[in-house]
């Protein structure tokens, strides 16, 4: 009997079982060290059970286990509603994650293909990523463009001899909010005398705000970083990249725990 059990498993059921077996898992995972685990506990020893009556022909137990298959359900949803809650509040935010990860690592690949193809021709470019701190008034002030931000467009728009090639772009989350935005410039004498206009302007805005600004020299094609009213000079693509996933992972962070 048992033989002729096993000759009639398929691929299909053994897939079927693994699948059953990791979306338990994963329940389990979620809903540990909650009330919901004595639930899942009675639930096994009903399925148990229900199997020993049904092999050995105990009429009155198995109509007795048909009537609480009914209830258990709504029994199930009423005493681990809080549990519940948390699995599917837990799913979700697991989802938007991933969603917002997705996206943040698509803006950093865009933004920083862009800053190597421009750093290459040695094309001036001034790139600001707002973080926390709104840049409203800046973006105001410029050309507004509310379009998705790409290498291909910010190539476009700092060439040399377009309309909009001066100035900053502003990205807000992950779209070009706006440019040709004039930014302050930092009045810290300090400052490295060499410093261009794009830097002492990077510098400035990182004075007054908590946004990201990237440059890249018109003179040389260095790559520059500015956060915090300081900058860091002589980036190459992996250095950009370090930085910006690390900077805008914690801003991504921080907004997670506070819509929690």
């Amino acid at each position: 009997m048992f033989s002729k059990l096993l000759s009639s498993v398929t691929i299909t059921d053994i897939i079927d079982i693994i699948l059953v077996a990791c979306l338990f898992y994963g329940l389990f995972i979620l809903i540990k060290s909650t009330r919901a685990v004595q639930g899942l506990k009675v639930l096994g020893v009903l399925i148990i059970c229900s199997f020993i009556a049904q092999f050995f022909q105990l009429h009155t137990i198995n109509w007795i286990l048909k009537g609480l298959w009914m209830i258990l359900p709504l029994a199930f949803l009423i005493l681990f509603q809080p549990e519940f809650r948390r699995v599917i509040d837990e799913i979700d935010k697991n989802y938007l994650w991933g969603i917002l990860f997705k996206q943040e690592k698509r803006l950093i690949s865009e933004i920083i293909k862009a800053t190597v193809f421009l750093s290459k021709k040695k094309i001036g470019a001034l790139v600001v990523l707002q973080q926390n701190i709104s840049l409203k008034h800046y973006v105001d002030a410029g050309i507004r463009l509310d379009a998705e931000t790409s290498a291909e467009l910010l190539n476009t728009i700092f060439f040399p001899g377009t309309p909009l090639h001066d100035g900053a772009v502003i990205i807000q989350g992950d779209k070009i909010a706006s440019c040709c935005c004039v930014l302050p410039l930092s009045q810290n004498p300090d400052i490295e005398v060499s410093l261009g206009t794009r830097h002492r302007a990077a510098i400035g805005l990182s004075e007054e705000t908590d946004s990201l600004i990237i440059v890249v020299s018109e003179e040389t094609g260095s790559i520059s970083l500015a956060l915090n009213g300081k900058i860091v000079h002589g980036l190459d693509e992996e250095g950009l990249t370090e930085m910006l996933t690390l900077y805008r992972s914690k801003e991504a962070a921080a907004a997670s725990e506070e819509t929690q």
